[in-house]
């Protein structure tokens, strides 16, 4: 692997990084809403943000891999 593909693969992974981090915050508050914390309301918003949070980390993913199948291509 190029030293370019590296860094488009170290960037690709950030990117699909950030979602997840998301994913987990939304995922303490929904806990937080459980323990009556916070109100139920949060704990749904948060369902919500975790849903939209799967699709980009899903998104990024497959970005990353057409990426990868085209360098290999271009090889």
């Amino acid at each position: 692997m190029t030293e370019q593909e590296l860094a488009m693969v170290a960037k690709q992974v950030h990117d699909a990084r950030k979602p997840l981090n998301r994913i987990s915050m939304q995922a303490e508050l929904i806990k937080m809403a459980l323990d009556g914390d916070v109100p139920p309301e949060r704990a749904k918003q948060a369902l919500d943000k975790i849903i939209t949070s799967t699709k980009d980390c899903s998104e990024a993913l497959t970005e990353m891999m057409e990426a990868l199948s085209d360098s290999q291509s271009e090889s």
